[in-house]
């Protein structure tokens, strides 16, 4: 039989109450039924031990999801309780099903705002609402996805020549590696700080003090809520240094808009970072902004980047006009915005 590794997911696809030794016999084309028999040192065990041991590939746990979802048969029957206990010589049979993880990188064709491309990089400019990288709920129709369908040589690459990400409702331009060589070179200009990222957003409250602003607050990993980050005591918590200068652009009514330029890269750094200033984004409902002017995902655009070509050394910089949404959102806020005027 053709052993096989598949990524067991936490929701296993279950057979129904019905389910007999035939059903998981009959499993489709892209499943792998594993058999065996219970070694003598393994009698009296219970099932998922005994899985766990001849399957060591997938966890305990995902096991016992497997036999609670009616996919491992002990002799004539099928197994439901992972606190069964078998015998030796007992034959087992498991059925281990692809999952949403294992087909997530699949070619999907979509439209691709591209805005330079060579035989090394490219830029492209994301809208708002594209997830960038297959991750549970949405394991289709992410960027990388697309990558894969417009370019074959994309699978080459760790995580399609992704480089860096942006949020799923944050719009803007982002830098994605055609080689190997490309990748590893912007992965370490992004480390080392070589890659300039400067973002539009546009935070609740009138903005007061100095013009410019630099934020150096740690980020980690929000102990009160996990699907959070928040500004951590590296003393205290895990988190990582963070750092982000914010300049003032214009104020307008109970609100400003602002150009954030990245020092670092953390996850959702800008969104915190304004948090932390008390300036959550307009539209930011994770970090306390609310919907204003029609717009409900969150201020921020990804609007200038400029780095060394990894290959040829040429210095490459690029901008990209504020989305329809933003733009639409400013008069009733009152403030305005001219890319030209903010060029440097």
């Amino acid at each position: 039989m053709k052993q096989g590794k598949f990524i067991i997911s936490a929701d296993p696809l279950a057979t129904d109450g019905d389910a007999t030794p035939e059903d998981l016999l009959e499993a489709g084309p892209d499943h792998e039924l594993r058999e065996f028999s219970v070694p003598e040192a393994l009698h009296g065990h219970r099932i998922d031990l005994v899985l766990a041991n001849q399957v060591p590939e997938f966890s305990r746990s995902y096991l016992k999801q497997l036999i609670e979802a009616g996919l491992v048969a002990v002799g004539g029957g099928v197994v439901f309780k992972a606190s069964h206990r078998v015998r030796f010589g007992d034959r087992l049979a498991v059925e281990l099903r692809p999952t949403p993880q294992t087909q997530a990188f699949q070619p999907e064709a979509m439209a691709l705002d591209v805005v330079h491309e060579d035989t090394q990089v490219m830029v492209l400019n994301k809208p708002a609402g594209l997830v960038v990288h297959p991750a549970p709920g949405n394991w289709g129709g992410t960027l990388l996805n697309g990558l894969l369908a417009r370019d074959p040589v994309a699978a080459l690459l760790p995580r399609a020549g992704i480089v860096h990400r942006l949020d799923k409702d944050t719009s803007g331009l982002m830098v994605v590696a055609r080689t190997r060589q490309a990748m590893d070179r912007l992965v370490q200009a992004i480390a080392a700080r070589k890659v300039r990222r400067q973002y539009l957003a546009v935070g609740h409250r009138v903005w007061t003090g100095p013009d410019l602003r630099r934020v150096d607050a740690p980020i980690g990993r929000d102990p009160r809520n996990r699907l959070r980050m928040a500004v951590v005591d590296l003393s205290r918590q895990a988190g990582k240094v963070a750092a982000t200068e914010v300049r003032l652009l214009q104020n307008g009514n109970t609100c400003c808009l602002v150009e954030c330029t990245l020092q670092t890269g953390r996850t959702h750094q800008i969104r915190v970072h304004m948090a932390s200033l008390g300036h959550p984004l307009i539209g930011d409902a994770v970090y306390g902004g609310t919907a204003m002017g029609g717009l409900d995902r969150q201020a921020l655009h990804a609007f200038r980047l400029a780095f060394d070509h990894p290959i040829s050394g040429q210095p490459l910089s690029f901008s990209a006009d504020m989305p329809c949404d933003i733009a639409s959102a400013l008069p009733s806020l009152g403030l305005s915005y001219n890319a030209a005027a903010e060029s440097d």
